[in-house]
Formats: C-alpha cells, structure tokens, sequence
C-alpha cells in the first residue's frame, strides 16, 4: 500500500507537533510537511505537487478565513482538505463543508479523533461533526461565484481584500503591474461587481464568522 504523504498548514507549533504525533500510529501516512502561514502553503504545494492530503488550519499569517480552502478548491481539487480549527461553531463546520472541505477536526478534539477523520478521508470518506446549523444558499451563492476566478486572480482577490495598490499587488505576488490591472478588470467582471470595494466584501464574507450577505451583482 501506497503511504500518503500528508501537509499540516497551522502557524501553531505546539499544535503542528500533536497532529504529527497523531499521524504516527495507526495511519497510513509517509511523508508529513509543515507549514504556518498561507505564502509557505503555497510554495509547499508548488514544491510538492504529490500531497494526498491537507490539514488546514484557518487562521494563519496571509489567510482571510476560509480563503486559503477557496484557493486550494481551485488551486489543486485533486487534493482533500480537512479543515482543523478551534473555532468549531456549527455554522463554521457548515461553510467548510460548503465551500469544498471534506472533513472538520475541532482543535479540542482528541488524538483518536484525528486519527480517524485522516483515516476517513484516506478512505475516501467525508469527517464532520454532527451539523446542526443549516446549509446556507448565500454560502453557496459566495462558493459559486469565487470558483469563477482562476487561482491566480483569487490571490489579487486577496489582495485587493487587504487594501492593497496595483503596485503594491505587483510586487507582492512578482507580478507587471498591466498583469494585475488585466486581473482585476477581469475578477470585477466575473464577480459582477462594479468596483473593488464590493469585491472586496465577497473575501470579508469568507471570515469563519463574517457577515454572509453578499453584494447584489451589479449593484
């Protein structure tokens, strides 16, 4: 049997180190990378295309909440993702389902815990605790919209979210500034918002409790 080669993305060491111990027994894992911050997430990936599966944390240095799971959903959708977070309020553990996570692990969750939800989704199952707040036509509505921009406009996305400049953007993601002008002119398109404000709401609406309303289209 093929061992999986895992990454844990979570700017805690402490917590890094216990998800690793988990993985150590009872679980068909090989190889395990780490990263803490959204940037090393994707130099990760770049460097390893071979990852089976991601454990994400979503507050990390550089993620704007379930920002990093929208990117990695277009980035790499062969990819699983099992979200781990301390924030496990229902409708938090819903919107990780909706915007593409297969699996949910509450950071209060014991070692077994992990251990099964990994095993899971290796399986090819889906991990979550029992849901009790409903499925959200907004999220859905937000996870549509944002799957229309190719990875690389999601991260000027984020960066447009952030109050950033074209420059300022340019130089950030090693980009011409016409590049990013191209970018944004075409992710106010396919959002169908009419400035960079309103586009900027839709990545405010993916914080683990932000506000779900979303901009009318054209509005």
């Amino acid at each position: 049997m093929n061992l999986a080669k895992v990454l844990v993305a979570d700017d805690h060491p402490l917590f890094r180190a216990a998800v690793l111990h988990a993985l150590r027994d009872g679980v068909a894992v090989g190889q395990t990378l780490e990263v803490a911050s959204a940037s090393a997430l994707t130099q990760a990936l770049d460097e390893h295309p071979e990852v089976d599966l991601v454990l994400l944390d979503l507050s990390m240095p550089g993620a704007r909440g379930f920002s990093s799971l929208v990117w990695l959903r277009g980035e790499r959708p062969d990819i699983p993702v099992i979200i781990i977070s301390s924030n496990d309020h229902p409708r938090v553990i819903r919107r990780a389902q909706q915007f593409g996570a297969v699996g949910f692990i509450p950071k209060s969750a014991p070692v077994e815990a992990i251990r099964n939800a990994v095993t899971a989704v290796m399986a090819g199952d889906t991990c979550f605790p029992p849901l009790a707040a409903e499925r959200s036509e907004r999220d859905a509505l937000l996870a549509a919209r944002l799957a229309r921009l190719t990875p690389q406009q999601f991260r000027v996305l984020v960066c447009v979210a952030d109050g950033l400049l074209n420059k300022q953007i340019a130089y950030e993601l090693g980009l011409a500034e016409n590049t990013v002008k191209v970018h944004v002119t075409a992710i106010l398109k396919k959002l169908e918002c009419n400035s960079r404000t309103q586009a900027a709401l839709l990545v405010k609406a993916l914080e683990p409790e932000g506000d779900p309303g979303l901009p009318d289209a054209g509005a």
